[in-house]
């Protein structure tokens, strides 16, 4: 059964050059994802999430942030977004012309700690510390809270919990908070409970959702939440990306289907579906490894067979 009140729009945002990539073992060339990032570009994405100015040695696939940003071609009304989890990231963001920057917390101590060696407390202390200075810049703040349906360390996530953090990162001057279920485990009920919880403290038109696939559920969560006002769904061109906590977490929902389910319903992403399928050809052949987008598989098939 569909969600009632269906949105006769939504945005993508696209994680793939960075959230998508940062997991990869093997170095991914520059010109590979300056490749992939075009690529998006010429498909309609206007939202693309392309590096994340954190220690290189913590994360060596985003060691090349400034390269990255540097070697765009830059297009109107295209948003480049980039992590920055403290001061000394702003500064390299702001330095690399990036026009967004992502604050992000957890709804789990234990697996703060284990992502970003700090518990929430610190973690929105460090968030407050960005915070002033981007907005002084002209800098966009989007936040993320991960672990929201449920952390490989803790279990179940209390929605509480995420609720009272979801109004902190807008209290800080996020206009959107994107609620990641970071470990893909949650299932359409559970993610509709968390969604409805969180509207009751934070405007429900500044929600986003960021859902991972690693038991088969993301298209199914985001069909349940649909009507929430949800504006902005997360997703990764080809399915890449995982959680290098959570064993066996696969990466965030595929852009392509999520397009396709959307187009399905009659709802409008400005995002052109076969580009976006060899988007996700080209950077699955880079990589060497097979795309994990259904939608973008049966699409690319089907145009090499006509």
């Amino acid at each position: 059964m569909l969600p009632a009140a269906l949105p006769p729009r939504m945005r993508l945002c696209e994680m793939g050059p960075r959230d998508g990539l940062q997991n990869i073992p093997d170095t991914v060339p520059l010109a590979a994802k300056l490749g992939l990032i075009e690529r998006l570009q010429q498909a309609g994405l206007e939202y693309i999430e392309v590096a994340a100015f954190v220690s290189p040695r913590a994360v060596p696939q985003m060691a090349d942030g400034e390269a990255v940003c540097a070697g765009l071609t830059r297009r109107p009304g295209v948003t480049y977004a980039a992590l920055a989890p403290n001061v000394k990231g702003l500064d390299r963001a702001l330095a690399a012309g990036i026009g967004e920057v992502g604050l992000f917390t957890a709804a789990s101590e234990t697996f703060s700690q284990h992502n970003t060696r700090c518990s929430i407390e610190e973690s929105l202390a460090r968030a407050a510390a960005i915070a002033q200075p981007a907005r002084e810049a002209g800098v966009r703040l989007r936040g993320y809270v991960s672990c929201v349906l449920g952390c490989p360390y803790e279990g179940t996530t209390d929605p509480g919990r995420v609720a009272e953090l979801a109004a902190a990162l807008f209290d800080l001057g996020c206009y959107e908070v994107s609620l990641g279920d970071t470990i893909g485990v949650g299932t359409p009920g559970k993610a509709r409970a968390m969604v409805r919880r969180v509207r009751e403290s934070a405007p429900r038109q500044s929600l986003a959702l960021h859902f991972h696939d690693t038991y088969g559920q993301a298209l199914a969560n985001l069909l349940a939440c649909l009507d929430q006002g949800i504006g902005s769904v997360d997703a990764s061109v080809a399915g890449l990306g995982g959680c290098p906590y959570a064993p066996g977490a696969s990466g965030n929902v595929a852009s392509e289907d999520v397009v396709y389910m959307l187009h399905g319903l009659g709802i409008e992403t400005g995002v052109d579906l076969d580009a976006l399928c060899r988007a996700g050809a080209y950077i699955s052949e880079q990589l060497g490894r097979p795309s994990a987008s259904r939608a973008g598989r049966a699409l690319t098939a089907r145009a090499a067979s006509c």
